[in-house]
């Protein structure tokens, strides 16, 4: 049985209706519609999805990051369907980016899902936050540990929020765009490869000295 999002829309705007979610269509070919849930509200909409009766979307399977540096791009992606019309043909106007978490939701008990969900944090500086659903899901805890690894996204309410891939003293975040990989073996706890390669411009490798033979037959 296929989702109606716009359905569980009306339904979360009726039942609890001091929480702020929108529709959003997608308009490629797998028309998989989201939700876009403030972060303030995010905990109270999980758990509203997880145990309202006839929704009962009570696994989180998958939790990923996005990383928009130019939030005009990310309209074209996902397209408020009360503006899709108003908008389509106009030129639109580059704003601050911003940090995307996206989540999907099966409920078990029904066999229906993913119900897709999204949660933005205000740019992709110091306001880099986003509620953790952990408290809600905890297959969560780990997935939002991943994302804060890479992305650099906070996630308040964590339990444990730490790196899971890059070592501590890592400072950078690898799967944003603006990514640069670093020439400097010093930043790898395990140089390799093309890593070597690259830090022998800053550690030039001194020529072995021969060896003499001791044979003198």
């Amino acid at each position: 049985m296929s989702i109606i999002v716009e359905e569980i829309v009306c339904q979360l705007s009726k039942d609890l209706p001091n929480v702020e979610v929108m529709y959003l269509e997608n308009p490629s070919p797998s028309e998989q519609h989201s939700i876009l849930v403030e972060s303030d509200d995010l905990v109270e909409v999980m758990t509203y999805l997880r145990d309202s009766s006839g929704l009962e979307f009570d696994y989180l399977s998958n939790l990923s990051g996005v990383d928009w540096p130019n939030a005009d791009v990310a309209q074209k992606v996902a397209i408020e369907k009360s503006e899709a019309e108003s908008e389509e043909g106009t030129e639109s106007q580059s704003t601050d980016g911003f940090l995307e978490v996206v989540y999907h939701l099966y409920s078990m008990a029904r066999k229906e899902g993913p119900l897709v969900l999204r949660a933005r944090t205000q740019d992709r500086g110091e306001n880099n936050s986003i509620a953790s659903v952990t408290p809600v899901y905890r297959s969560a805890e780990f997935q939002e540990r991943e994302a804060f690894d890479l992305f650099g996204i906070d996630f308040t309410g964590h339990p444990d929020l730490r790196r899971i891939l890059m070592w501590d003293e890592y400072e950078d975040f690898p799967m944003r765009k603006d990514y640069v990989n670093p020439d400097d073996y010093e930043y790898e706890p395990t140089p390799h490869a093309d890593t070597l390669k690259r830090a022998e411009v800053h550690y030039p490798q001194e020529e072995p000295e021969p060896v003499e033979s001791k044979d003198k037959r």
